[in-house]
């Protein structure tokens, strides 16, 4: 499958923002192997308290490294429910692989952004038909839509 295929058929997994009935399925493998350590190293599972039901919500993402930070993307944007979930929780969440991290996530401002949203790139090829900047963009570009997509830095808990 070509490279325009991939990013079409992921696209329309997560039309209007939302994945459909096959990508929730696909995350909820996803988020398995994740926390049992399958996969690269950014590969994590991040778990959260939903915000209506309190029952835990497991979510495959990728953790992106940059100058010594570690972070996570939303790279479907602000309406998604783990980023909704997160900030209910006040940041309170776990990350799984192989074993249990826990973590408080403390939003990033936009301007600090967008070396992030690159980097989150460079390890996520998932995400880059998501985000209206290729990988090798220059930073300016990603400033342009880094108020649209969180990211979160990982810290110890509290």
């Amino acid at each position: 499958m070509g490279t325009g295929t991939w990013h079409r058929q992921l696209r329309w997994m997560y039309r209007g923002g939302r994945p459909n009935r096959l990508a929730r399925a696909m995350n909820a493998l996803s988020a398995a192997q994740f926390a049992a350590g399958l996969g690269p190293r950014h590969w994590v599972t991040l778990e959260v308290p939903g915000r209506r039901t309190g029952r835990t919500v497991a979510v495959p993402l990728v953790v992106a490294d940059h100058e010594g930070g570690r972070y996570l993307v939303s790279m479907l944007g602000e309406r998604v429910n783990w980023v909704a979930n997160v900030r209910a929780a006040g940041g309170r969440a776990v990350l799984r692989r192989g074993r249990r991290e826990q973590v408080r996530l403390v939003e990033v401002p936009v301007a600090q952004r967008p070396p992030i949203l690159r980097r989150h790139l460079a390890l996520a090829p998932g995400a880059r038909p998501h985000v209206p900047v290729r990988a090798d963009a220059p930073l300016a570009d990603f400033a342009r839509v880094a108020a649209d997509l969180p990211v979160f830095r990982i810290t110890a808990a509290e």
